[in-house]
């Protein structure tokens, strides 16, 4: 929705302040159809390498704080369209399993536009529970993704 790209690098700054916590890298951004043949337009997807010493909670409760400034709104319909999301996709090589977070993420390995910026900035990632992110890049179905040329 809206000018994605400027939307994902404004959210990139503000990640940034995040107090206690530092972006380490950041992949390039892709462009990617959404999921479910939902009409929507293209989204545009990144991943970010933080080292924090905030508890998950914690630094989900400041990633939701950041896509609320970024006009988030949540209805609960699931996979409705919204200016950003963020998500904790990994978190230390450990397993969480909350109402408000499950670590990895729980479609991690059927999704395109996760597994290829993860692979970018980390070519020997070994995600807790898939396995090594080379094998689940291979094994997973490639849509129309593209990465961005900015």
């Amino acid at each position: 929705m809206g000018e994605c790209v400027k939307i994902l690098e404004s959210a990139f700054a503000h990640i940034s302040q995040i107090p206690d916590t530092k972006l380490v890298s950041s992949s390039s951004f892709y462009a990617s159809k959404p999921l479910a043949a939902m009409h929507q337009n293209d989204y545009v997807n990144a991943v970010a390498l933080l080292s924090t010493s905030l508890s998950a909670i914690k630094l989900l409760d400041a990633l939701q704080s950041i896509e609320n400034r970024h006009g988030r709104t949540r209805s609960g319909q699931y996979w409705e369209s919204r200016t950003l999301d963020l998500d904790i996709l990994l978190y230390n090589n450990k397993q969480i399993n909350s109402k408000r977070l499950i670590v990895p993420h729980y479609a991690i390995a059927q999704r395109d536009f996760v597994l290829l910026p993860l692979q970018e900035i980390n070519p020997e990632l070994d995600i807790v529970g898939y396995g090594h992110i080379k094998k689940l890049v291979s094994a997973c179905p490639m849509r129309e993704i593209k990465k961005l040329d900015l």
